[in-house]
């Protein structure tokens, strides 16, 4: 069988790489690098601006007035970039790479280069861009792209967007000494998130030194001053720079689908369960569809669309996908929040615990956190919600006891090792 994927984020050269190992001829069409916008200018190289952020926060903490030159950590990111690509090609060597930009000719059809291709089923994995808000100026601000290019550390940093994009940017700038302002549009924080995780987020970034400015609504940006009403009231900052963070928008862009029939929204390319288009044997993953917007999200959901197209049955959990923010401290969630308990009238308990209480967090000077777990009436495991240290690791012991479909009872007959951050799970699932 001949296999066409369109994009080469995780969502598409992971595929490409399970479907090659399963004997299929595989051609990746990708118009960027390899790694997408996850490896380039997302997931990764935030990462190696937050790990350098941390120790200069460690370092404070721990009094050592040291500072780690941004052009040093700089090189390190785009070596990083640079390592992890090479694997990519290594990972990539049964697989077909063709550089350029696809576009549907019909059904079964991409031209790329002048250049007809031709396949039995294609995945669409185009990924998504920054948005920008439809406001005066908004060509002034940069997007996550562009600040991670920056030279130097601005002196003040004003972030347009409370959500996992502009709060990892907004913690990391703060860490290396910009001063930073976050104006989000809706009543809390990561809006998308359970409401008390969020709030007690703010607290502990607002303790920081970070102005956070909630349902404030941008509506300029004139030569680094932003203007926005909060109550009905005018308001305004100015930074040295501007990060608009206000979220992706799905990749769409000189696909032509309209050749091939594909069905598609302003929010993206629609798909059923399967991850199938309208149109047989075209499938979409990731971004583009306009779904939930994460790297391993693409990549599960394109693990699914190969089993489909290979007759393989599988039983990924996508109602169960965790998500985590690399703010400092970092938070962690996983299924239902207690507001989505209540709207679906779900009898539940909330079971929390708190890292002041854990011998290892005091230790490691990360008291700054708490667990809290969703339990059913039965004892099921319903959702999952955490702060502090490691938080990003932490969540999938839940995560992987929600898909085997562990219960409460089962876990607190579990023994977990002391002294170590998992002691917090242990002591929320015991309350």
């Amino acid at each position: 069988m001949r296999l066409l994927i369109i994009g080469a984020g995780p969502g598409g050269y992971e595929t490409a790489v399970q479907a090659a190992g399963r004997g299929l001829e595989v051609t990746l069409v990708t118009e960027g690098p390899l790694g997408g916008t996850c490896l380039n200018e997302g997931c990764i190289p935030t990462k190696t601006l937050c790990h350098y952020a941390q120790l200069i926060d460690e370092n404070r903490k721990a009094g050592i007035n040291a500072t780690i030159p941004f052009d040093f950590i700089q090189q390190r990111r785009l070596a990083v970039i640079s390592q992890l690509q090479s694997g990519i090609e290594m990972l990539l060597k049964n697989v077909n790479v063709i550089y350029g930009k696809a576009c549907f000719k019909d059904t079964r059809t991409i031209t790329v280069n002048g250049q007809d291709v031709e396949a039995d089923a294609i995945i669409i994995a185009t990924g998504s861009r920054s948005a920008m808000l439809p406001i005066p100026g908004a060509d002034q601000a940069i997007t996550s792209k562009e600040i991670l290019e920056l030279e130097q550390v601005p002196e003040s940093l004003c972030v347009i967007g409370g959500g996992v994009i502009g709060l990892e940017f907004a913690s990391v700038f703060n860490s290396l000494g910009s001063q930073v302002t976050v104006l989000e549009y809706c009543p809390n924080l990561l809006p998308r998130f359970d409401v008390d995780l969020a709030k007690r987020l703010k607290q502990s970034l607002s303790r920081q030194g970070i102005r956070i400015e909630l349902q404030a609504q941008v509506t300029a940006i004139d030569n680094g001053t932003v203007f926005y009403t909060q109550k009905d009231k005018q308001f305004e900052v100015s930074a040295e720079k501007v990060l608009m963070a206000v979220g992706r928008r799905a990749n769409m862009d000189g696909l032509n689908l309209e050749a091939a029939g594909i069905g598609y929204t302003r929010r993206g390319i629609t798909v059923d369960s399967d991850f199938r288009t309208n149109v047989p044997g075209i499938y979409a993953v990731g971004d583009v569809t306009g779904g939930i917007m994460l790297a391993h999200a693409a990549s599960a959901q394109g693990l699914h669309a190969l089993n489909h197209i290979c007759g393989t049955p599988d039983r990924i959990r996508f109602d169960l996908i965790p998500a985590a923010v690399f703010t400092s401290p970092e938070v962690a969630t996983i299924g239902l929040t207690e507001e989505d308990c209540k709207q679906q009238g779900i009898e539940y308990r909330a079971l929390k615990s708190f890292y002041r209480a854990n011998g290892k967090a005091v230790s490691m000077d990360q008291a700054d956190g708490y667990c809290k777990i969703l339990a059913g009436a039965d004892g099921s495991l319903l959702g999952a919600h955490i702060m502090g240290a490691h938080s990003s690791d932490l969540i999938h012991e839940l995560a992987v006891a929600m898909n085997a479909g562990a219960t409460l009872q089962t876990l607190q007959q579990t023994i977990f090792a002391h002294p170590t951050l998992s002691e917090t799970v242990l002591s929320a699932l015991r309350q």
